[in-house]
């Protein structure tokens, strides 16, 4: 197992400073994920993290022990990339242990560890094929394959999932999840822009904004309990809806946060805290998300368990029925 300790971690490109001071601790076996909008420099960082950047300013250490100066094969980490980048001429077998060879390691020990970690991504069948035989998402189980063979301390992956299709994300996921669980022992740093992914792996999440901490928790703390109105709109899937002026003075707020799930639609229009025109309706089977236009900035997004039956231009009173978010003309969250 691994600690991560970053102190004050700065990293310029020419004048353009990407990171811009980031202190973080990533604790020994924990899952980390490292989220944002593109180019808050989540990518970065983890680059930072390999060796495959240099840091301009700050400390980088791993159980205690300063690793700034250690090239990234001697930091003891794995990486994983959305490109899979596996050697076309390679079998599976060869793409695994080519990591193993360059580390002088002994036939009988590369083979035990490719062959365990074959059956644990359930890859041990295609042991003799090639890249181009195998889907995408085999080939992403290889390219996992032969970082675990190196038993490193610190796992690193960078948006691994982002080049397969909607079915292979979720199951390859799940077989990343299942992973951590097996190797409880290392350390993970992961790097996405995919909401689900962020909040079903991660022990803890680090939102980034512009080369800075945000905030970092646990998904749920995240979620419920956003210490900006950056995080309470970037956590959470459809985003949290805000309401400003007229709306938000009545509840004494510069800005009113309320998720989806937390508005109910009243069955008189009258009866409702807001009253509003559908505007749009998506129905994705178990759920549906309703569009009412009340007068605000943006329509009022509302969730709704099974099929909306609302059309447009339909009238609609809206209520809040759990937590309101209140934020300050800042951005930060007001006392309840």
């Amino acid at each position: 197992m691994a600690e991560l300790q970053l102190k004050d971690i700065h990293k310029s490109f020419g004048n353009f400073e990407v990171i811009k001071g980031v202190s973080l601790e990533v604790h020994s076996g924990e899952f980390m994920v490292f989220v944002g909008p593109s180019g808050c420099g989540k990518s970065t960082l983890l680059r930072l993290i390999s060796g495959l950047e240099d840091i301009t300013s700050g400390t980088l250490s791993f159980d205690g022990k300063v690793v700034n100066g250690l090239t990234p094969s001697k930091r003891g980490i794995a990486m994983v990339f959305q490109s899979y980048a596996l050697y076309p001429h390679m079998t599976v077998y060869e793409n695994m242990a080519f990591g193993m060879q360059l580390a002088k390691a002994s036939k009988e020990e590369m083979h035990k560890r490719i062959l365990q970690a074959a059956e644990l991504l359930q890859i041990d069948a295609y042991l003799d094929r090639l890249p181009k035989q195998l889907s995408g998402g085999q080939r992403q189980r290889v390219a996992i394959g032969r970082a675990i063979v190196r038993d490193p301390k610190v796992f690193l992956f960078d948006e691994p999932l982002s080049n397969l299709d909607a079915a292979l994300r979720v199951q390859t996921r799940i077989e990343i999840a299942k992973l951590h669980h097996d190797m409880h022992n290392t350390t993970m740093i992961y790097v996405t822009h995919d909401q689900v992914e962020a909040m079903t792996l991660a022990d803890r999440i680090c939102v980034l904004r512009d080369g800075l901490v945000e905030q970092v928790g646990t998904p749920l703390e995240l979620y419920e309990k956003p210490q900006s109105l950056f995080v309470a709109g970037f956590i959470g899937s459809p985003k949290m809806n805000f309401l400003n002026g007229q709306y938000a003075d009545a509840y004494k707020a510069h800005t009113l946060g309320v998720r989806a799930e937390h508005l109910r639609i009243n069955d008189n229009a009258r009866d409702g805290t807001w009253q509003g025109q559908v505007v749009h309706s998506e129905n994705l089977g178990s759920d549906s998300y309703v569009y009412v236009d009340i007068g605000s900035d943006e329509p009022l997004i509302v969730r709704q368990e099974g099929t909306a039956r609302h059309q447009p231009g339909e009238t609609l009173g809206i209520s809040p029925t759990g937590a309101l978010h209140r934020f300050d003309a800042a951005g930060k969250p007001m006392a309840a």
